[in-house]
């Protein structure tokens, strides 16, 4: 692909975002201010939504479908405490066949929906020994390991700078306000770094000896991509994974993503009511 191919895909890329967003605007009452994106076990938090309102992914001008397990394919908007939110039902996975610009999409449509803050959630393998399966981690940093990132191509400058500072990528004041949340809701919870890499084989014991020795605390195959765009677009995040397994070399045992799923299911009721005392607690 040569130079005028590479920029007329990123204007038909531009163009694309902007019809999704002008489509969803004319549906929705508010523009959203917070999106969460909903990981595996955590649709139940869309119960909260008031004045809801959902449309199916297929109806959305360029947004592509959904293919993971455990995972709608919707968005959602309405209020929560009175807030704008939108809710995304079914992430886009780089393992599912999509570049890293499908991958984002969303989060570029949030930004021109006016969204300031994102809450990522996902679903992760805990890499830490000390890490129990059924809990809550904050993510407080990541490392990306997908051999990829979302930026490369030529740089929409509406859109955010060509080389995003990454020094906070998980907002701190919004991580303190979801520790208080999960303190008040006696929910414990860990802090941890969270490593990215494209799956979708479960790694290996020596992957994950590896990655851990890189700084990771929990690991799984979302989330970095949709950070990384959100941080050029300048909005807030606060990530959340759900620990579903123990990813430790030396005890690891034959893992399904059926097992994930159930395991993601339990953990997403307890992010859930933290996320919504979180929201609660913004002003």
């Amino acid at each position: 692909m040569n130079v005028q191919e590479v920029i007329q895909e990123m204007n038909e890329y531009v163009s694309n975002v902007k019809k999704s967003a002008k489509f969803l605007l004319e549906k929705v009452q508010k523009p959203p201010k917070i999106a969460i994106i909903l990981g595996s076990g955590l649709s139940g938090i869309a119960e909260s939504l008031e004045n809801a309102l959902s449309i199916s992914y297929a109806e959305i001008p360029g947004f592509p479908l959904s293919t993971a397990p455990g995972h709608k394919g919707e968005l959602s908007f309405g209020e929560i405490h009175g807030y704008p939110v939108m809710l995304m039902n079914g992430r886009f996975h780089y393992y599912e066949g999509y570049d890293m610009k499908t991958v984002t999409f969303p989060i570029r449509v949030m930004q021109e929906l006016g969204v300031e803050i994102l809450i990522v959630t996902n679903a992760a393998g805990g890499l830490d020994p000390d890490f129990e399966i059924g809990h809550p981690m904050l993510i407080k940093d990541q490392i990306n390991f997908m051999g990829l990132n979302p930026l490369i191509g030529p740089n929409v400058e509406e859109w955010g700078p060509r080389f995003p500072d990454m020094s906070e990528a998980y907002d701190k004041e919004l991580r303190s306000i979801a520790f208080l949340a999960a303190k008040e809701l006696g929910i414990g919870v860990y802090e941890g770094v969270y490593v990215g890499v494209s799956g979708p084989s479960f790694e290996t014991p020596a992957e994950l000896k590896m990655l851990r020795s890189f700084g990771a605390d929990a690991v799984g195959m979302s989330t970095v991509p949709e950070v990384i765009v959100a941080r050029h677009a300048g909005i807030k995040v606060l990530g959340m994974s759900a620990i579903t397994d123990r990813a430790v070399s030396d005890d690891l045992k034959p893992l399904t993503a059926e097992e994930v799923i159930e395991a993601a299911n339990k953990t997403g009721k307890q992010m859930a009511k933290i996320i919504l005392r979180f929201i609660s607690k913004l002003d």
